[in-house]
């Protein structure tokens, strides 16, 4: 097991009719700016509520926030938020809302001339605005963590920023919000989910006996609960048990100690940024074949994972492994998304595409850093 050191300070307030508390988690002299998507906020009551609960503060609103945040969009909320005297922030929505507001809350603060360098070396972030969340959306456990991603569209980025100051102090999960939200974002955020624990799990075994249990418990957890969620998301304990295992998958709860992969995400990104799939759509494109092509040093904990989650006892461990992955892409399929490039539309052309891109940066992804430009263009070749 690996050196770690661990704190996870953000505070979850969890269940029915706890939007009702935000305003008495915030102290009353701070001056709020509540940060929102694209509307759905209004639809889903949750705006009223938030109103509600915010009546006795100083409170402005930005709106807008997209999927895969834009960098120039926040850096409006920016200017915003300083033209107001804001000192505390407020994210309600999705992952897409909350990192962005993250960044929001790094920027707001920041003197240098360009604050996309924030984003590129999260490093330079040394002071940040108090931030609260409200979920609407379980999928990326930003609520829980201190990550986020940024996207520059102008300039075809996309990066993550870490750093320990972008954990929100608290945020209120109601299972009641996710009622109404469409059968895409549902079959997203299961897979996204997934997803988050497979790239802390799936790399070598003998590593972290516990942390092996605990993520293979969150993706039982989830294979048991997905089609339920798809199928009836009114179900107040299915939507909690999902709101849950979305949280609990990238809070760094089952990272301790162990080696990481992430190369999944780090090229997929390139999907998002060229042709504007989801950032679920290109987890489910991309890792099935990461895995065929990464099966020979991955093939004992694929056998694992064959066993204990899927409950394939027979065969070699090898065979194991192809099984294993087979189920991993037909989970996928049965969530609702597709598993091959040209399902989308995007042509063969655009391996070499994003090969000469991830070529340009010289990347090196993985948790043996041998994912590069040429083992990406081998994995996408996979995916056409």
């Amino acid at each position: 097991m690996n050196n770690f050191d661990f704190q996870n300070p953000t505070r979850l307030i969890f269940g029915k009719g706890t939007i009702a508390k935000l305003g008495t988690e915030i102290p009353s002299d701070k001056r709020i700016m509540v940060c929102f998507g694209g509307g759905s906020a209004k639809k889903n009551g949750v705006y009223e509520q938030v109103k509600n609960a915010l009546s006795n503060h100083f409170n402005i609103e930005f709106w807008g926030i997209e999927p895969n945040p834009d960098y120039d969009t926040v850096m409006k909320a920016v200017t915003l938020a300083r033209d107001n005297k804001i000192n505390y922030l407020v994210a309600v929505g999705g992952g897409s809302v909350i990192d962005g507001t993250k960044f929001i809350a790094h920027a707001i603060p920041y003197t240098g001339e360009d604050a996309w360098e924030l984003a590129i070396h999260p490093e330079k972030i040394t002071k940040t605005t108090p931030l609260a969340t409200v979920l609407t959306l379980p999928a990326t456990g930003s609520e829980m963590n201190y990550r986020g991603v940024l996207s520059r569209r102008r300039t075809q980025e996309k990066v993550s920023f870490i750093t320990p100051k972008s954990s929100p102090q608290f945020s209120i999960l109601d299972p009641e919000v996710t009622y109404t939200l469409p059968k895409k974002q549902l079959s997203n955020g299961i897979v996204d989910a997934f997803m988050h624990i497979m790239e802390q799990y799936m790399t070598t075994t003998g590593n972290g006996i516990l942390m092996d249990r605990w993520a293979e418990g969150v993706l039982l957890s989830l294979i048991e609960i997905g089609p339920k969620v798809l199928e009836n998301q009114k179900d107040y304990d299915t939507m909690a048990n999902f709101m849950l295992c979305a949280s609990m998958a990238l809070n760094d709860f089952v990272s301790m100690g162990v080696p990481q992969d992430w190369a999944t995400h780090r090229i997929g990104y390139e999907l998002t940024v060229l042709y504007g799939l989801d950032h679920a759509e290109t987890l489910a494109v991309v890792y099935p074949s990461l895995l065929r092509v990464l099966k020979k040093q991955k093939t004992e904990k694929l056998a694992q994972y064959a066993e204990r989650v899927w409950n394939i006892t027979t065969g070699s461990k090898e065979e194991k492994a192809d099984k294993a992955i087979e189920k991993t892409e037909e989970f996928f399929r049965q969530m609702g998304l597709r598993t091959r490039m040209s399902e989308y539309g995007i042509p063969a052309e655009a391996v070499d595409i994003i090969y000469n891109r991830l070529k340009a940066h010289n990347i090196a992804y993985g948790e043996n850093k041998n994912v590069t430009a040429e083992v990406a263009r081998e994995i996408y070749t996979g995916c056409l």
